[in-house]
């Protein structure tokens, strides 16, 4: 018996007329795709020619424990990550449980009470607002220690901060940048070439501050990261882009020298800084960061389809499919309460993991509203791999990252494109 030729649409089995619409996203986005290879292969280059340079060997990849005192594999890596993201040296730990914990003890590490935080791209997500204490009171945030916080609120036409509305006199010691908008659906995120701008416009302005990025999301979506652009310390979670899919948890900060001291210092202790913490799941780790480039061009890729795909449906997207872009993050405005939990509950439908379960809008901790989030991950919450989710709130727009595979990433976002298609 012969077999009939089988194409990725009788795998999907796409109603009409999405299945016309699927192709035409393909071939309209060629061009964008060949643009993101080109990224992905000089990133791949720096992250391989840092792994030479280093001389990694198989005995890096030895778990150590208890103090962790003299882990080279762990000493390694944070020399690979400071080569890899153009800076002076590097912490890289298990020990940060998240992006928010990273920030966190990076801003503790670098602010003293009656000193000023200035947030350059308006407020920062909600989670990061907790720990400042700009929104509730929980225990031990930065205004319980005195620290000051003003935030930019003044923005250009096209959204991004218009540094002219701040006061000279604000004397901030330091200024934080969020590269992606987090939950704010309006922001654009920043790109390498306007990050270099506003750093350099900051820089006139306050002379003396140090300048911190956010760098989730955005890590290998340029061939630059921030530090190369003025940054003075850049800060990240290993379960987004520079984790590869395999990194179990961690974040890391990348930077100057003394800058990198004085965060060390804060997550052991002062006299301990670096020279403490075992450093678990090495091979993950170094791995992971060796893919990266591959998977941030993966995301990227499914960002691009997915905008162009809605927006053929008829739904606003930012940015747009041919847009430049600062982050792996897709924003797509649904419009409703419905439409968005159809959107996330497909994309948990159709993941490798948990796919079995019925998501619903729940309270999350440092949200103010209810969230959905679709994470069908083989690490909790690694939004590196395919995920999507959305405060329930007004304007109703989901947020879309990450991917393992490509292959996985375009099918589940056809197939929750075909949910939303659903009257």
């Amino acid at each position: 018996m012969a077999l009939r030729t089988y194409s990725y649409l009788d795998c999907l089995n796409l109603p009409d007329p999405l299945s016309r619409w699927v192709p035409e996203s393909l071939e309209a986005v060629a061009p964008q795709w060949e643009k993101i290879d080109a990224t992905v292969f000089i990133n791949q280059y720096r992250v391989l020619e840092a792994f030479r340079q280093e001389r990694v060997s198989d005995a890096d990849f030895a778990e150590s424990s208890g103090y962790g005192y003299g882990d080279q594999g762990r000493d390694k890596l944070e020399r690979i990550f400071a080569r890899v993201f153009h800076g002076e040296a590097a912490l890289v730990r298990s020990q940060m449980v998240s992006g928010t914990h990273a920030l966190c003890i990076a801003l503790f590490a670098l602010l003293r009470p009656g000193e000023l935080l200035l947030s350059l791209t308006g407020p920062p997500y909600d989670t990061l607002q907790t720990v400042i204490g700009s929104k509730g009171s929980e225990e031990g945030n930065l205004a319980q220690w005195g620290i000051r916080y003003h935030y930019c609120q003044e923005t250009d036409r096209r959204g991004y901060p218009d540094l002219e509305g701040l006061d000279p006199a604000l004397n901030p010691r330091l200024i934080l940048i969020q590269r992606s908008p987090g939950y704010d659906p309006y922001r654009p995120p920043l790109t390498i070439s306007l990050m270099e701008s506003l750093i350099a416009a900051a820089r006139r302005r306050y002379p003396e501050a140090w300048i911190l990025v956010d760098n989730c999301y955005g890590e290998f979506v340029e061939a630059w990261e921030p530090t190369a652009a003025g940054a003075d310390l850049l800060v990240g979670s290993l379960i987004k882009n520079p984790g590869g899919g395999l990194a179990p948890g961690g974040g890391y900060a990348v930077g100057r020298r003394e800058l990198i001291h004085k965060v060390a210092a804060r997550m052991t202790a002062p006299g301990l800084n670096a020279a403490l913490g075992p450093l678990t799941a090495k091979r993950n780790l170094y791995q992971g960061l060796f893919m990266a480039p591959v998977l941030a061009g993966n995301a990227l890729k499914n960002a691009v389809f997915a905008a162009h795909l809605f927006a053929r449906m008829g739904y606003p997207v930012r940015p747009a499919f041919d847009q430049e872009r600062g982050d792996i993050v897709q924003t797509i405005f649904l419009k409703s309460a419905e439409k968005v939990r159809r959107f996330c509950q497909a994309i948990q439908k159709y993941s490798p993991v948990d796919a079995h379960l019925t998501l619903e809008p729940a309270p999350l901790p440092g949200y103010e509203d209810p969230v959905i989030m679709a994470a069908g991950t083989f690490y909790q919450g690694a939004s590196g791999e395919l995920s999507a989710d959305a405060p329930m709130r007004e304007p109703y727009a989901v947020f879309l990252q990450g991917g393992l595979t490509l292959p996985h990433a375009l099918a589940a976002t056809c197939l929750a494109a075909a949910e939303v298609l659903k009257e």
